[in-house]
């Protein structure tokens, strides 16, 4: 017998000349050979330099290394990775950014255009190796089936940044070139995969930790969802992310013909199971011509990602009986161009085994042991397998009636329970998962759970129902256009502002059924949004812990909004993280109402902030926070309340982590609020009213309102938008063609003070000869022009936005608007005052915070609206730099309790 310490150099039986010594490591599942190097290679243990012309390198999931690492590796095979498992939480995939990442499953670069990434962690893969990752994605919400007793890190390997350090060594641990290294996706530390054992296992959460909402605080009753369901993430327009398990990728680049095999070898096609060929799903296994059948297998497994003995497994001819014996395999790579038969496809069967072992994971906390082992035979049902478990975990005494086994399928995409009947007889249930997909039976696993009586309390939030109608008549709509059961349906809030309803579910099924065909169905020829909401538990969150809301507009700022929703989504947990194209802002304030304290932060222009401020303060009476500060990441186009508030001018790619720590030491400030009735009228050119043209509209106003010359531009603008909204996704376009329709009006002339008669704080103003009207409630209009001036004035007060004052400037022209935004000249000023009348004779273009129409004549009244509203302001001091041993911390006191 060979030394288990040295590498193994001695088989039991004469290799063939294909096959290559082998080398043992600590590393579970791995299989090790020596490798020549033909170009600069970097150590995926150390990530140092691999010096000279040898390395090892696993034939399963390529990882290579020095021979020093072998004995100290830590970092487990792709094919053993379900093993390491705590619990099984499925990932959300969606298209990759065109970065440079490693996958997590074969470690080889990925290219942009095919590859996948996890909307909620750093997982990274091609399409072609999703089918081959587990459900070991971040758990962040409270999972009633299987429970958790402590709050631990949560490592992903690789994709570090270069200058990562390790937590331990205090060394390098990132690296560009291979996939090296791990970073718990909570707080955020690095480590080498051979020093992270050495880190405490609890994890404190971070730097992020007083905004972050703990998944210990989140209850989400999810077991018919998916997780893009549950994250409210909206469904990829790519059919092949959500047919990936579908997709032949092993054969995917030669549809109309099989690749040449090199000289020498030949290609077969091997299943690994009756799914698999009726989904044609196979995997291409290059061999030697004269190979042995033992080899044949091995190299099966190893492209199945299987980490099993070959010894126990037989290749099958598909379509019939014909199985693999013989010493060697046949060889078929006759032809002339050396390609592969069609017969050779192949597939890969468990032996028929009259006894097995299943290992079976606690699923309740605080358990001494985490699985354990039983053997079982032909005659083992669920329920001796449960009484077997029970014992040798110490609770012998309890009735085995009171447990179930579970079965737990841990795909990629979608985490699958189903409760095993106590007749069930384990051994055929093993050869049936195994005839179905030994990839399947590589990814189940078995919990014990208690039977207990659970209540289902699944939420929902039905839209896009008409506003303002009375409960009875919402009530009435739901129950008729949705068919409510009301025996398992609970209408529990009311949103008629916004013409929704949230609904409490006391039944999986129902939910499910809600859920779906509230997406099919329209009323009003609108149709209805469906939202899965989670509740919160505040009374578990920590008294210095104020969560932070985000709402992300993904159209926004080109396709940076996008990439600042899913940097969020890892950063935070994913449900205090809202798409607000997916329903709007009202699913994340439904979801805070009961939170005493909360920060919001609004990633997108002007517009997306005044719709969120909107919402609020319709909503208002609902929450406990009825006052959140809001912060703001700009997406626009001219941003003139971010720049107000220090955030910058606009998104440049800044550090999503270091938007958030700046959002913490932001300071609070008061800001006023108008609030803006169009009352149009039939106005005769002498000022007599003639009678109602449109029922009054009511508007909200954050920044400025403008007629005139101003209006016109802009709606110009937004008519051009609208025609081909493709090309508007660029910050520098938006402002090119600003510039280009405001050229087009230089010759604009109207007389807008024989058209409008203006009254501020009850006192007629006269006004000049002026081509535009302009109201400003914070001192940046236009992208950040000051359109008021900084020169003294006896006549007013300096501005402030929460001063309880509107400016009144007028331009007089395309020219003078230009003037201004150059620096050059400033408006021209004409009031301050807190209540202004507007009596218009004619339609004019207005805008209200860059969004303009054309409204009919009548009155114009602005005044204030209800109290101020917080927002955060950038404080001009340099972030505090955290002691790297900070990071982590020591775990909170809600940690130690769960």
């Amino acid at each position: 017998m060979a030394d288990p310490e040295s590498p193994l150099t001695v088989k039991r039986r004469q290799p063939s000349p294909a096959l290559r010594p082998r080398y043992q490591s600590s590393g579970p599942g791995h299989c090790f050979r020596k490798a020549t190097l033909t170009k600069p290679t970097f150590c995926h243990s150390c990530s140092d330099f691999i010096w000279g012309l040898v390395g090892f390198l696993c034939e399963v999931c390529n990882f290579m290394c020095h021979e020093k690492c072998l004995k100290t590796l830590r970092t487990v095979c792709s094919c053993v990775t379900p093993s390491s498992v705590r619990v099984p939480v499925a990932h959300c995939f969606g298209p990759a950014a065109h970065k440079k990442r490693f996958c997590c499953v074969c470690r080889k670069q990925t290219d942009g255009n095919s590859a996948l990434r996890c909307e909620v962690c750093e997982l990274h893969v091609h399409a072609d190796c999703a089918v081959f990752s587990c459900a070991d994605c971040r758990s962040c919400h409270v999972d009633t089936t299987l429970e958790k007793d402590t709050f631990h890190h949560h490592w992903r390997e690789g994709n570090l940044p270069a200058a990562a350090r390790c937590e331990v060594c205090r060394r390098s641990c990132g690296s560009s070139d291979v996939l090296a290294g791990s970073r718990c996706e909570w707080c955020g530390i690095t480590s080498h995969a051979a020093c992270y054992l050495s880190v405490p296992p609890e994890c404190a959460v971070g730097r992020l930790r007083c905004m972050l909402l703990h998944p210990a605080c989140v209850r989400l009753d999810s077991r018919n969802f998916s997780k893009m369901h549950c994250y409210r993430i909206t469904e990829s327009c790519s059919p092949e992310l959500d047919n990936c398990d579908d997709v032949d990728s092993s054969a995917a680049p030669w549809r109309d013909g099989q690749p040449a095999a090199p000289e020498g070898k030949q290609f077969l096609k091997v299943f690994d199971g009756d799914d698999a060929v009726k989904r044609g799903f196979f995997r291409l296994v290059s061999i030697c011509r004269a190979t042995r059948n033992e080899e044949v297998v091995e190299a099966a497994l190893r492209s199945f990602y299987l980490p099993d003995d070959p010894q126990d497994f037989e290749l099958h001819e598909v379509g019939g009986l014909q199985r693999l014996h013989g010493d060697n395999v046949p060889n078929r790579n006759g032809g002339p161009d050396n390609r592969s038969s069609p017969k050779d496809a192949w597939l890969l069967r468990a032996k028929p085994r009259d006894g097995d072992v299943v290992t079976v994971h606690a699923g309740w906390p605080r358990s001494a042991a985490a699985f354990v082992s039983v053997s079982v035979s032909e005659r083992s049902t669920a329920a001796s397998v449960l009484t077997e478990v029970l014992r040798q975990l110490d609770r012998q005494d309890e009735d085995v009636s009171n447990f179930s086994l579970l079965e737990v399928c841990m795909s990629s995409k979608q985490v699958q329970r189903q409760t095993l009947s106590p007749q069930e007889k384990m051994v055929d249930k093993l050869q049936e998962i195994r005839k179905l997909s030994l990839r399947q039976m590589n990814q189940t696993r078995f919990y014990v759970v208690e039977n207990r009586k659970r209540s289902v309390q699944v939420g929902l939030l039905i839209g896009g129902l008409p506003p303002l109608l009375t409960r009875e008549e919402y009530v009435q709509m739901v129950e008729e256009h949705l068919t409510i059961k009301t025996h398992l349906v609970t209408i529990s809030h009311i949103y008629s502002s916004q013409g929704a309803v949230a609904l409490q579910i006391s039944c999986f099924s129902e939910a499910e059924r809600i859920y779906m065909l509230a997406k099919d169905t329209s009323i009003s020829n609108k149709t209805l949004t469906s939202l899965v909401v989670p509740e919160i538990t505040h009374h578990l969150l920590e008294d210095d812990v104020c969560p932070l809301l985000v709402f992300v507009n993904p159209k926004s700022g080109g396709l940076k909004g996008r990439e600042l929703l899913h940097s969020f989504r890892k950063l935070l947990n994913p449900h205090q993280v809202y798409d607000i194209s997916n329903g709007g802002p009202l699913a994340g304030l439904h979801t805070f109402r009961e939170v005493p304290r909360f920060r919001v932060l609004v990633c997108g222009g002007d517009g997306t902030v005044g719709w969120v401020l909107g919402v609020l303060e319709a909503v208002r009476h609902k929450l406990v926070c009825r006052e959140p500060p809001f912060g703001i990441v700009p997406l626009g186009t001219g941003n003139d309340l971010a720049r107000v508030l220090r955030w910058g001018p606009g998104y440049s790619g800044e550090d999503p982590h270091h938007i958030l720590v700046s959002v913490d030491e932001a300071d609070q400030v008061l800001m006023d609020r108008w609030t803006i009735l169009l009352d149009a009228h039939d106005i005769s050119e002498d000022g007599k009213d003639n009678g109602f043209l449109e029922p009054p509209k009511i508007v909200q106003m954050n920044n400025y309102f403008g007629l005139g010359i101003d209006a016109e531009v802009s709606l110009d603008f937004h008519q051009a938008r609208e025609d081909d909204p493709d090309k508007f996704t660029s910050r520098f376009h938006n402002k090119g063609v600003y510039v280009k329709v405001g050229l087009q009006r230089i010759s604009y002339t109207r007389s807008l003070h024989k058209e409008l008669q203006l009254q501020v704080d009850a006192q007629d103003v006269p006004l000049p000869n002026i081509e535009g009207l302009i109201f400003l409630n914070i001192p940046s209009w236009g992208s950040g022009a000051d359109l008021w001036g900084s020169e003294v004035d006896g006549r007013y007060g300096k501005p402030s936005i929460d001063d309880g004052l509107l400016e009144v400037v007028g331009v007089t022209g395309v020219v003078h608007m230009g003037q201004v935004q150059s620096g050059l000249r400033s408006g021209i000023r004409i009031a301050q005052g807190n209540y202004v009348r507007l009596t218009v004779s004619k339609p004019i273009p207005v805008q209200l915070d860059g969004e303009p129409w054309l409204q009919p004549p009548g009155h114009i009244i602005i005044s204030a609206a209800g109290p101020k509203v917080r927002m955060l302001r950038k404080s001009k001091q340099k972030q505090k730099k955290s002691n790297p041993k900070d990071r982590s911390g020591s775990p909170s006191s809600r940690d130690r309790r769960l």
